[in-house]
């Protein structure tokens, strides 16, 4: 049993080494599974339950607002100005076939201010606004 190191001639042999190759690529794919669902979370918010809130899943085409406990909006996880929130929605409903706006308030965060992001969507022409809430858990463990 002898082994191949090169040619009859001591030439070095030209086969590719994919094992660093698979290493780095498996280091990679890890960093990516990890760091994936922190991009997707958005804006930390404290949500309201609801016993009747339906499971739907989020997906990068949804439109979401989300509105913390200090008033600030957040457009899709970027933070705007209340001000802004009609014209930009406009903007970016604009092309979509579906013209649905989810809001996810903060469980603190006044009602006044709630209302106001679903008046400037109001006038945005945004007529299906979805509210987005934790299921409530029940006490008699039913569930």
């Amino acid at each position: 049993m002898s082994m191949d190191v090169g040619s009859s001639k001591g030439g070095l042999k030209a086969d590719i080494n994919v094992t660093p190759l698979v290493d780095v690529m498996l280091v990679l794919l890890i960093i990516m599974m990890l760091i994936a669902p922190m991009l997707q979370q958005g804006v930390s918010l404290k949500l309201p339950q609801a016993a009747n809130s339906a499971d739907k899943p989020e997906t990068q085409e949804q439109t979401v607002v989300a509105i913390d406990a200090s008033k600030q909006l957040f457009l899709n996880g970027i933070r705007i100005r209340e001000d802004d929130l009609t014209t930009q929605i406009t903007q970016l409903m604009e092309n979509k076939k579906e013209k649905v706006v989810l809001i996810k308030g903060d469980q603190d965060a006044p009602y006044s201010a709630i209302m106001g992001a679903m008046d400037r969507l109001r006038a945005a022409n945004i007529e299906n606004i979805g509210l987005i809430t934790e299921r409530k858990l029940s006490m008699s463990g039913g569930q």
